[in-house]
């Protein structure tokens, strides 16, 4: 009331404005007044005028309409999902591959959309996002070894991509399907253990009648492949983690075909936020040309 009588400069104008009567506004000044025990009008003939103090206040009242106005702008553009700046958690070759395409996108369109990304595994990510310290997690599951999701917490499907073998091109079982029990002889490259990235090695070889002779172990599916061009072994390989393929080195598919499935996960509190939803159909979009199906074959030899 204050910043409008500064501005309009009278009671009466004051009371059009804001569709109240002009001895309510007189009512709700003097109480004002009497609660702060300063003088914010005076009479300057038939005009009430601020005194410092009203000025003052005045000043403070267009502050806070300012930041009201904004509040409710970002509000609207935030129930579009055409704005808000969101936490991302993602595994590192969805992180390298999808999320790094969906940012570009997210830079060049203008949306107001705004991404941080942490790369954690996918065990670590939902744990986050359980205790809110993220509000997307990107995380992965796979044919043999499906994951549940904590309470709370609902997945969006974002893409799903083929298991290849990686085994050297002059090996005698090297061909375009590979049956696993044939590899029962062979040393096996695999992530670390206690991961369901290792699970899923593990259960393949399992269903196929052995356990897997384990001579390494990392989560650098480059280094796996280096490893495999090397001699030291064969490994299961996603289709996102294969950057380049190193000389010498195929990518067979299994006989008993694997696939891994990409998931957004979020709370589901968060179910309504536009502004996610956005995200999760960017990820979608950039998803698309990054994960190949089983029928489209392996990337071509581009190391």
């Amino acid at each position: 009331m204050l910043a409008a009588l500064e501005r309009l400069g009278t009671v009466a104008a004051v009371a059009e404005e804001l569709h109240l009567t002009a001895p309510g506004i007189s009512m709700q000044l003097n109480a004002l007044e009497r609660e702060l025990g300063v003088a914010l009008t005076e009479r300057q003939g038939r005009r009430l005028a601020l005194t410092p103090a009203g000025r003052l206040l005045a000043a403070h009242g267009r502050d806070m309409l300012d930041r009201l106005s904004l509040a409710e702008l970002e509000i609207y553009t935030l129930q579009r999902g055409a704005g808000g700046r969101y936490r991302v958690a993602a595994f590192p070759s969805a992180a390298r591959t999808i999320v790094a395409d969906a940012w570009a996108a997210l830079l060049t369109n203008g949306s107001g959309l705004e991404m941080t990304l942490t790369t954690p595994e996918p065990e670590v990510a939902l744990a986050a996002l359980s205790a809110g310290e993220t509000d997307l997690a990107i995380v992965h599951s796979y044919s043999n070894v499906p994951r549940s999701l904590p309470e709370g917490i609902a997945a969006a499907l974002i893409a799903t991509e083929p298991i290849w073998l990686a085994i050297r091109a002059d090996d005698p079982l090297a061909g375009d399907h590979i049956d696993l029990s044939e590899l029962a002889q062979h040393s096996w490259i695999t992530p670390v253990r206690d991961l369901t990235c290792f699970e899923m090695t593990d259960r393949a070889c399992g269903l196929a009648g052995f356990r897997p002779r384990i001579v390494a172990e990392t989560m650098d599916f480059t280094v796996q492949l280096q490893l495999v061009q090397v001699g030291v072994g064969v490994a299961l390989v996603p289709d996102l983690t294969v950057a380049a393929i190193p000389a010498g080195v195929v990518l067979a598919r299994p006989s008993l075909p694997l696939e891994r499935k990409i998931e957004a996960a979020r709370r589901t509190t968060m179910l309504s936020d536009a502004g996610l939803a956005q995200l999760i159909n960017m990820l979608r979009d950039a998803a698309r040309p990054q994960t190949r199906t089983t029928t489209t074959g392996p990337p071509p030899n581009t190391a």
